[in-house]
């Protein structure tokens, strides 16, 4: 590779191989051009606010029927599975072929509550605001400022907007209930049951006021709360994602239509790699996509073989698979450790 001498603008590896190394680590600045994402890494704001394409999803015959049957039973789809299996991808999957719009994201932790994915309501900074208004009044000669009402410091959470009535459901993606508190899935029990839930700030306002507007999860998106309860027209398709680290109550588990993902194996994978990075097309036509996964077989050996000794997720291989096609010389020492490292254990 031609080095050019002082002063040119260039530096040995600004092309051809050698051109994924933006960083070097000699502390010198540089500005190199960088190559595109990823189809998985690419944001909204990419691309001047255009939405993301949706990503590729593939599941077995035997899944999509458990799916289904949770759809038409109206019952929340337990799934189950090791990391990597694609368990919140589902929900994405269900709502973008079923056109139920965008998904409603609850990501559960040690702290979460049910209120949280209920409402949220804003005493603070509603007593602070009328705080502020009647000084105003006290000072001024004008009429008196009323402000906002109790509608604008509402705001319900993603379970909550799931069941705001509407003709279509919604989907709400519970991510990894079992990092949640113990009595979390019991608090759940009738909020799925019943398909409603009361907001008690809401429901004592006097008979003038039954009808208040409040926020929703969705961005700018306001409902319409009567007498404060908060009843579903259709209950929504709840998707809840555990990674196995607790077990859930007999009476929960009753509730729930459970799928358990299994690991892809190596035609499962050779689809979703071809899938994910545009290569079906680049095949002989047969559907093998041999053309199109040119050159990777080695790293589909070397992910099934660390596979097999411990936890290792799909998207690892998808990420091995398009830095190799980037020209990235994956052999280097420690590189492949990098990108197929376990998910298990210490780190």
């Amino acid at each position: 590779m031609t080095v050019n001498g002082p002063g040119t603008g260039r530096e040995e590896g600004d092309g051809g191989a050698e051109a994924w190394r933006l960083f070097r680590g000699d502390g010198r600045p540089r500005t190199p051009a960088f190559p595109e994402a990823p189809p998985w890494r690419r944001f909204r704001g990419a691309a001047g606010g255009a939405p993301r394409r949706p990503r590729p999803y593939l599941i077995g015959p035997a899944e999509a029927d458990v799916v289904n049957a949770a759809l038409l039973l109206r019952r929340p789809l337990l799934v189950t599975g090791q990391p990597g299996t694609g368990k919140s991808s589902l929900a994405h999957a269900i709502s973008h072929e079923l056109s139920l719009g965008r998904v409603l994201h609850w990501p559960v932790n040690s702290r979460t509550t049910l209120q949280d994915a209920l409402y949220r309501y804003d005493a603070i900074g509603r007593l602070r605001e009328t705080n502020l208004r009647r000084d105003r009044d006290l000072d001024g000669d004008g009429a008196p400022d009323e402000g906002p009402g109790i509608g604008s410091y509402v705001r319900l959470g993603p379970l909550g907007t799931a069941l705001v009535p509407s003709g279509r459901p919604r989907v709400l993606l519970v991510d990894e209930l079992d990092k949640g508190d113990v009595d979390l899935p019991n608090d759940l029990l009738n909020v799925f049951e019943e398909g409603e839930f009361e907001i008690p700030e809401l429901a004592r306002l006097p008979e003038e006021q039954a009808r208040v507007r409040v926020m929703t999860a969705d961005p700018h998106s306001w409902t319409e709360v009567v007498r404060g309860r908060v009843c579903c027209a259709e209950f929504p398709v709840v998707v809840i994602t555990s990674n196995g680290e607790r077990d859930f109550p007999p009476a929960f588990l009753r509730r729930c239509v459970r799928l358990d993902l299994p690991e892809p194996d190596e035609e499962r994978l050779r689809a979703i790699v071809r899938a994910h990075l545009d290569a079906a097309g680049a095949g002989n036509g047969d559907g093998s996509g041999a053309s199109g996964l040119e050159g990777v077989d080695d790293l589909m050996r070397a992910f099934l073989a660390r596979r097999a000794r411990g936890e290792l997720a799909t998207d690892q291989l998808l990420n091995a698979v398009f830095l190799r096609r980037g020209g990235v010389d994956l052999d280097a020492d420690g590189l492949l450790d990098a990108v197929l490292h376990r998910l298990g254990g210490t780190v």
